[in-house]
């Protein structure tokens, strides 16, 4: 993840100085004030744990939405902001890829509002990824569906590794469309 980081003795957790720890549930000490994360998350999608640090670390964001931008097309591109900071940044090939990674950051991270805003771009892939996500996802968010043009910047050697494609949807989750709520087909039947 590319985080600097202190190695520390188990008897040294009580006395660290650092803004959150990482430890064993073995090593946990009952009586520390810091923030504490266990090794059980590292099971999860590094930007899962990223957001997890930034719950922990209890920042005072004026935001306390997840917002994810998705620019639709050959290469998806994909954009996450937790609690105003970007988490995360990528690209997809496939739909069904993207869509079950939505569903692990959507599941496994706690926002006041979960907001997903999908470029109009390329409707047909906007609205397969509208339908596998209600399809899959067992809880609501809100949708947008927002106006992109003029997100594709010109990047030298064209698209390189996605760069285009992710600067795109980051574009996206910060502008504004239609919102609506998405809501579970287990409760709308």
């Amino acid at each position: 993840m590319k985080l600097p980081f202190d190695s520390i003795l188990p008897e040294e957790i009580s006395n660290y100085n650092g803004n959150l720890i990482l430890t064993t549930r073995k090593e946990y000490p009952p009586e520390c004030k810091k923030p504490i994360l266990d090794e059980d998350v590292f099971d999860q999608h590094f930007t899962v744990i990223r957001g997890l640090m930034i719950q922990k670390l209890n920042l005072e964001y004026d935001e306390k939405d997840l917002v994810i931008g998705i620019d639709p097309g050959q290469q998806i591109g994909l954009s996450i902001f937790y609690f105003g900071k970007e988490i995360e940044s990528s690209f997809y090939s496939s739909i069904d890829e993207l869509v079950l990674h939505l569903i692990g950051i959507l599941g496994n991270l706690r926002a006041d509002r979960k907001i997903i805003k999908i470029g109009n771009g390329n409707m047909n892939i906007a609205k397969k990824i509208e339908k596998l996500l209600n399809l899959r996802f067992c809880s609501s968010f809100d949708l947008e569906y927002v106006d992109e043009s003029k997100t594709s910047l010109k990047i030298k050697n064209f698209n390189q590794r996605g760069k285009r494609d992710m600067l795109s949807a980051k574009f996206i989750s910060q502008r504004e469309g239609y919102r609506y709520s998405v809501l579970p087909l287990s409760l709308t039947g």
